[in-house]
């Protein structure tokens, strides 16, 4: 996660500070940042060292924004679009058997959420999209065409809703009128009320509600769980 507050507020990453120490970034070293996001991390290692940086997000608008960047620390960054998942391979294929120390800051960015078009946010309105990357399903394919035992396994699994298969009901219900397009915490807000309204008073409750709906939409459909092993390239095996 990050603090941010305008387009014009640089991004910092709240734990910074933290990561730099245990990173402890050195001349000549190769570090990998698997989230690159808006850069925080990324600028911070190479102004801590002169080492070099290739940093990877599946985001092509977070790529774009990150050439700036490249052309300040010319010949120290490496962008790479793809998968944090896929970072062994992705390394390899540009000649490195190893790195000295990598960086992950998981989850969906502020900058994302505050994008109402990229469909993360439970606040703004936007379309039914929720994709990491510009490719694949969107969150609307999956709301859409997917069965009811199928978004309801979804639902449980990744969102831990315990009344998942009465939220998947109501789904599929509010589908035959017309397709779902626009943004998903509203389609999950009706759904709860509809079924869950006797459990959920507060309208913080009907959030957290909506938020248990629409979270497992997230990875299922972006593979955003892509997390696997500490790569085996880092230096030293750590």
């Amino acid at each position: 996660m990050s603090q941010s507050g305008g387009s014009d507020v640089p991004h910092v990453p709240v734990m910074l500070a933290d990561v730099l120490a245990v990173l402890t970034p050195r001349d000549g070293g190769i570090y990998v940042d698997g989230t690159f996001g808006a850069g925080g991390y990324t600028r911070a290692i190479l102004g801590s060292a002169d080492c070099a940086v290739l940093a990877i997000d599946r985001d092509p608008g977070a790529i774009v924004r990150g050439r700036e960047l490249e052309l300040e620390f010319a010949g120290r960054l490496t962008l790479i679009e793809g998968c944090f998942g896929d970072m062994e391979k992705l390394v390899r294929a540009l000649g490195h058997d190893s790195v000295d120390g990598v960086v992950l800051d998981v989850g969906v960015s502020s900058m994302q959420i505050d994008q109402a078009e990229r469909g993360f946010s439970f606040q703004h309105d936007g379309p039914l999209d929720m994709r990491m990357s510009a490719s694949g399903p969107s969150a609307a394919d999956v709301v859409n065409h997917f069965d009811e035992s199928d978004l309801a396994r979804i639902i449980a699994v990744y969102g831990e809703e315990k009344r998942a298969r009465a939220v998947a009901r109501a789904i599929v219900a509010a589908r035959q009128n017309a397709e779902l397009h626009r943004e998903i915490s509203h389609k999950a807000r009706k759904a709860s009320d509809a079924e869950v309204e006797a459990n959920v008073r507060a309208r913080s409750a009907k959030l957290r509600a909506a938020e248990r709906t629409a979270a497992p939409v997230l990875p299922f459909d972006a593979d955003a769980l892509g997390l696997r092993a500490v790569p085996s390239f880092l230096e030293g095996g750590a």
